[in-house]
């Protein structure tokens, strides 16, 4: 038995406005833009470019993101139903985001703006790429706070026991002799399933096991990518061909992607009857791709030196 852990049991909701509740995912998630869009603004001021420029160049990739995010989680994980459904697309207050529909919005809203400006397409992804992983550090402490994205079972000392509205069910039982009866798994389950025969009590385990803080995993390893890979930005891409640095930062962020999802319940469910899940999957391309991006730049870069060669020798 695991007897070291953390209790989380934070309620979701800061304050509610009638019957509207603001709740802190949604303030993570716009301090994580705001920081990301205060961040790439130095970046492409340091750079030469304009306010108006930075402004209209954050408005493009915000847009994407959150249609990405949207989309990737609509017909990703239940095509099925939003598909029956369109209009419950648009209910993005109802929750369901996608990173991997946010990464592939990000490229696609880069590619519409490249096109109506002067920025070429990898450099502007290149930006961007730099400040990704502050704004996803956000987005998982926000996943964090609404107890969802939960992890596999752990005894390791900071396994987090994710208790919200676990008083709710807890009390929600009466014992037929009016003693309260002992709060194990079993006996718990017994007492729910006599007084309501159609639970699912499998939702018990939720709040009865330590489960790995995958989102705050995420979090921390996101804040460190994005402090190393700022570094990286300033010091190497000004000698690197564009496009490079987005290799890197792809294979980095969805390797990770790839690994981290064997530790997180929701995501583990196997898809083909295959060791690999829809998340695993989906990283599978932005790798693949990372890698394509840093073999053609280097040939290209190869390529560059042998003709700069060429013509020096022919003068």
């Amino acid at each position: 038995m695991n007897l070291l852990y953390f209790v989380w049991d934070a309620d979701p909701v800061m304050f509610s406005i009638g019957e509207h509740g603001i709740r802190w995912y949604g303030l993570l998630l716009a301090i994580g833009f705001l920081l990301a869009y205060i961040v790439i603004g130095r970046i492409m001021k340091k750079e030469g470019y304009e306010q108006k420029q930075t402004d209209k160049f954050s408005i493009y990739v915000i847009i994407g993101c959150v249609i990405g995010l949207r989309l990737g989680h609509c017909l990703f994980y239940n095509p099925g139903y939003y598909l029956s459904h369109p209009l419950e697309i648009l209910m993005v207050w109802e929750g369901g985001l996608a990173s991997h529909g946010g990464a592939i919005g990000i490229l696609v809203a880069i590619w519409l703006y490249s096109r109506r400006s002067k920025m070429p397409y990898f450099e502007a992804i290149d930006k961007t790429a730099a400040v990704v992983p502050l704004a996803g550090a956000f987005v998982r402490v926000g996943n964090f706070v609404n107890s969802e994205i939960l992890g596999v079972p752990t005894t390791m000392p900071w396994g987090v026991k994710f208790m919200h509205n676990g008083d709710d069910l807890i009390n929600a039982f009466e014992a037929s002799n009016g003693a309260c009866p002992d709060l194990n798994y079993q006996n718990l389950s017994e007492h729910l399933t006599g007084a309501c025969p159609d639970l699912d009590i499998s939702c018990l385990s939720d709040y009865m096991v330590a489960r790995h803080p995958t989102q705050l995993y995420e979090a921390l390893f996101y804040l460190a990518m994005f402090f190393g890979f700022l570094i990286i930005y300033k010091k190497f891409v000004p000698q690197w061909k564009h496009g490079t640095f987005l290799g890197w930062f792809l294979i980095v962020l969805f390797g990770f992607r790839f690994i981290i999802e064997y530790t997180k319940t929701e995501q583990a469910e196997f898809i083909w009857n295959a060791p690999i899940t829809m998340g695993q999957l989906l990283s599978i391309p932005f790798i693949i791709f990372g890698i394509v991006l840093i073999i053609r730049q280097y040939h290209k870069k190869n390529n560059d030196n042998v003709e700069k060669m060429t013509n020096n020798n022919g003068k």
